[in-house]
């Protein structure tokens, strides 16, 4: 599976970056109420902050922004969201290999988005230090330019000095 494809799949809810069931069953190759089931047999594994059961605004606000197919999936079901911790729990709950080898490659990508961010982060940062760099260079510049214009107006302003050339 590709990085990108896992990425695809991954939305941010209040800030933290999470996988819905029924992406995390399709990459894993089972049916979302199998998927389902497993979490409801282990759902001590589960704490809060590994899984959460998304709200209607939540589950609105990612079907209005993004094409998510549902098909399968009952209209007054809302999704589960994983939080990467709550993806590598699937792994030991499912207990197969193919969601052993998928749950490395969702951890991977879950990392790479992570170093995205943190890129983001650092990039944001640099440009409001130029920002301030630049603001204060230019505030130098337009003080010259208005020294100076002030200074011509002065000159302007002075005795009427004694013109050289052909007087009339």
């Amino acid at each position: 599976m590709h990085l990108v494809s896992i990425q695809n799949k991954t939305y941010e809810i209040n800030g933290i970056s999470v996988m819905l069931d029924f992406d995390l069953a399709e990459l894993y190759e089972v049916e979302t109420r199998v998927l389902n089931q497993a979490i409801k047999r282990n759902i001590d594994s589960f704490p809060e902050d590994f899984m959460f059961r998304l709200t209607k605004e939540q589950w609105n606000e990612i079907m209005s922004s993004q094409i998510v197919m549902t098909s399968k999936r009952p209209k007054s079901a809302l999704p589960y969201a994983f939080t990467e911790h709550g993806v590598t729990m699937l792994a030991s709950v499912l207990k197969s290999p193919k969601a052993r080898k998928m749950n490395i490659a969702i951890v991977r990508a879950f990392v790479a988005l992570r170093k995205t961010l943190l890129n983001i982060e650092n990039l944001k940062t640099h440009i409001q230090e130029l920002e301030t760099k630049y603001d204060k260079q230019f505030a130098d510049v337009f003080d010259a330019i208005k020294f100076l214009i002030t200074e011509n107006q002065n000159d302007d302003n002075k005795t009427e000095r004694v013109r050289i050339g052909y007087k009339k």
